[in-house]
C-alpha cells in the first residue's frame, strides 16, 4: 500500500463542517498525534454567556502521521467527518508543514492567552521583520520574526502557505537576532 519508511510528518487538513474537535477525538483514539489551536470565546447559549474553549480557526487540524495513515483514515470516515488536505498550489502536493516550525506553533497556540492572536493572511508588512529566537521566558526556544501587533513587539511564528500565530509582548532583551 504505502512506502513502509514513510515517515510522519505534519499535515493541516480542512475538516467540513465543524467537526475538526470529532476528528481530533478519533485521532487520539488511534493515538495519532494531532493539534487544534483553541481560544477562550464568550458563548451565548439560552440567553446565558459563558467562556467557552473553542477552536481559534474554523474548520482546521493539524495531524501527524504518514499520508499513507492519512488516506487510510480519510477512507474510513469519509460519511461521517469528511476531511481533506490543504494543497500547495505550487508543488500540486499536500502542504507539509516542517517540525520546528509546527513545534514553535504549538507552543505558542497552547498557550491559550487572550492576547495570542491568529493571523490568517500574512500581510507583506508583517512579513519584512527581523528573524529572532526568543532566548528566556515561556516561549524560550521558539523562533519567528518580530511584528508589531497593538503596539506591542512580539514574534509571529509563520506556517508557510497557510497562517501565523503571534506571541503576547515579549521582552527585547529575551530576542535573539537570527542571521539567514
Amino acid at each position: 500500500m504505502g512506502n513502509a519508511h514513510e515517515q510522519n510528518r505534519w499535515y493541516p487538513l480542512r475538516v467540513t463542517y465543524g467537526r475538526e474537535l470529532k476528528l481530533k477525538d478519533r485521532l487520539d483514539k488511534l493515538q495519532l498525534a494531532s493539534f487544534i489551536p483553541m481560544t477562550y470565546k464568550q458563548i451565548e447559549k439560552d440567553g446565558r454567556r459563558r467562556r467557552a474553549l473553542v477552536p481559534a480557526i474554523n474548520n482546521l487540524c493539524f495531524v501527524h502521521a504518514t499520508r499513507c495513515a492519512i488516506d487510510d483514515l480519510r477512507s474510513q470516515l469519509k460519511e461521517t467527518i469528511p476531511f481533506h488536505y490543504i494543497w500547495d498550489r505550487a508543488t500540486s502536493l499536500p502542504i507539509v508543514v516542517p517540525d520546528k516550525a509546527m513545534d514553535d506553533f504549538i507552543r505558542v497556540s497552547s498557550s491559550i492567552d487572550d492576547d495570542i492572536i491568529y493571523i490568517s493572511d500574512v500581510s507583506p508588512l508583517l512579513k519584512s521583520g527581523q528573524k529572532v529566537r526568543v532566548i528566556a521566558g515561556p516561549f524560550a526556544g521558539i523562533e519567528g520574526k518580530v511584528v508589531r501587533i497593538r503596539k506591542a513587539k512580539r514574534v509571529m511564528v509563520e506556517l508557510p502557505e497557510m497562517l501565523a500565530v503571534a506571541t503576547t509582548y515579549i521582552r527585547p532583551e529575551w530576542l535573539e537576532m537570527i542571521n539567514e
